[in-house]
């Protein structure tokens, strides 16, 4: 018998008009948004992080880990418990680069401008796969709430910032790098957190025993957690490591894995707390507050991903339109086609220029800016990126609905930032809070909004409407306030920031009297703007 080494051709056709497979290339080349905002913010060159996320071998790596999704053992083969989660080495792989880049806590140990860095980082490494982003974030966002215990932050910080990966069961105090998860909302509860039953009671050593269930707890793998739990005093912040300084396994127990719709090589999942030990953060009584710290940072990861979401569907849709032909003409020469193209590159352009200059805003502890923009942002971006996907898909047509493609994979992630750290409606009425109980934060937005005055008649009848609206906000108007405020922060910083051409064409699509789908709005030079954001192999 006869082995066959290389792939023979057909004898019924050869195989044409098919795209190269998009590996190799760039991803920062052809994303004007991101090349303006490090230029801007001088954040320096992310050329090597980005040539590695363009990779053919990082692309397979994802590709992998989300198709080998997590398995879990809660037993071993005697019978005792083993609350263990088994990975892919694909995920291995990409979770020990991400750590070597610093894109989980590092920047918290860093000088100025590692934040920025990170964001940046964060969003291109996102387009490689998206799953593993979440114990990533999840380390990034737990150290401003662990420093409401200046002792725990001594001690586990430097750990959670060290540009390292040790997977496996160890106590912290043995390992030389830390990954952190969330474990917050219950059955009963959801993001109403005050609605939580697991319960704390100090002993006699200062530390607390934990007893209850977790309905949805981030990254179960992880070295430790912070949780929420009731005291006599109210819900409060722990910190609970999965195994205990004299190597023995805290009492968490992993019940099952979620079955997601997308994210499916990240573990997610359901836990009970069997009298597990932690260590209060901050005041009992007050974990909602410390908790708070830590949906901020995690809230700006999920527009970062919801970004790099929509930009990798784009980089998908361009190349592929570049190398395809139908009907006689290349769909990237096609009038219609290069409609689509440029109102899909406007989104993603804003999306990507906002997330950064958010980032930009931790950076500077823009603290009021964040408050009212975050939550809104949130709610916006997020929304945008299952519609931006789906269109991006249908620029592949067949193509694009088979899995091999990929793009089954980015549109089954794209709903998932909406929901993750509060849903449209909690976020919406998140802004409304801020407005009552920080009347600076509209200041700050406005301020921000006023640099960008005078540039355009319809940005500044925009600004107007804003205005009037923020003066009285109503509750039935929330998610309208938090899309207009989001279009004209959005239209702000192409204003300032981007070519004349894509301001105006996005104030034109979005602030003045937009179309209903992609494409629908004519785009002048939109040409132009597919060329500025295609992918070059």
């Amino acid at each position: 018998m006869t082995l066959i080494d290389e792939p023979q051709a057909f004898s019924t056709h050869q195989v044409s008009n098919q795209p190269p497979p998009l590996s190799g290339f760039d991803p920062l080349a052809c994303d004007p948004a991101l090349g303006s905002a490090l230029t801007r913010y001088a954040v320096g060159d992310l050329t090597p992080l980005a040539l590695e996320a363009g990779s053919a071998e990082a692309r397979e790596h994802g590709r992998l880990a989300e198709e080998n999704p997590p398995e879990l053992r809660t037993h071993d083969r005697y019978g005792n418990r083993a609350d263990e989660v088994e990975f892919h080495p694909s995920w291995h792989w990409l979770m020990s680069r991400a750590t070597s880049h610093g894109l989980h806590a590092a920047p918290w140990r860093q000088g100025p401008g590692a934040h920025l860095r990170r964001a940046a980082g964060f969003y291109l490494w996102s387009q490689v796969e998206a799953g593993h982003g979440c114990p990533l974030s999840m380390t990034y966002a737990a150290v401003p709430a662990l420093r409401w215990s200046p002792e725990l932050a001594a001690e586990f910080e430097p750990k959670l910032a060290a540009t390292g990966y040790e997977f496996g069961l160890r106590a912290p105090q043995d390992k030389g790098a830390l990954l952190a998860g969330m474990s917050m909302t219950e059955k009963q509860g959801g993001s109403d957190v005050r609605a939580n039953t697991t319960t704390a009671e100090r002993l006699s050593d200062g530390t607390y025993r934990l007893v209850g269930h977790k309905w949805f707890t981030s990254a179960p793998m992880n070295d430790v957690f912070l949780t929420l739990a009731q005291t006599a005093n109210g819900v409060s912040c722990f910190l609970v490591p999965r195994v205990l300084p004299d190597g023995s396994r805290n009492g968490i127990r992993l019940q099952r894995l979620k079955d997601k719709l997308g994210n499916k090589s990240n573990a997610s999942s359901e836990i009970e707390y069997t009298g597990a030990i932690g260590h209060l953060v901050g005041e009992e009584g007050r974990g909602v507050r410390c908790i708070i710290e830590m949906v901020s940072m995690t809230r700006l990861d999920c527009v970062l991903g919801a970004a790099a979401n929509m930009r990798g569907a784009l980089s998908e849709a361009a190349h592929h339109v570049q190398h395809r032909s139908a009907f006689g003409s290349r769909l990237a020469d096609l009038p219609l086609m290069q409609q689509v193209l440029a109102d899909l590159a406007l989104e993603s352009e804003a999306a990507t220029t906002l997330a950064m200059r958010l980032a930009a805003a931790v950076e500077q502890q823009e603290d009021d800016l964040l408050r009212l923009a975050l939550p809104a942002t949130k709610f916006y971006v997020c929304k945008r990126a299952p519609v931006v996907v789906a269109e991006a898909l249908e620029c592949l047509g067949g193509n694009g609905y088979v899995e091999e493609s990929g793009m089954p994979r980015l549109y089954r992630e794209a709903p998932l930032m909406s929901i993750w750290e509060g849903s449209g409606n909690v976020t919406a009425l998140d802004l409304l809070r801020a407005l009552q109980k920080q009347p600076s934060t509209r200041e700050a937005v406005l301020a921000e909004l006023d640099s960008a005055a005078g540039g355009d008649p319809t940005y500044d009848a925009a600004l107007a409407r804003l205005r009037t609206e923020l003066d009285s906000p109503a509750q039935e108007r929330a998610r309208g306030l938090a899309e207009l405020l989001v279009l004209t922060l959005q239209a702000s910083l192409l204003l300032r920031h981007a070519p004349t051409q894509v301001a105006e064409a996005f104030i034109a699509t979005r602030l003045g009297t937009p179309g209903r789908t992609f494409g629908s709005t004519p785009i002048s030079g939109a040409r132009t703007l597919l060329d500025r954001n295609a992918p070059t192999l």
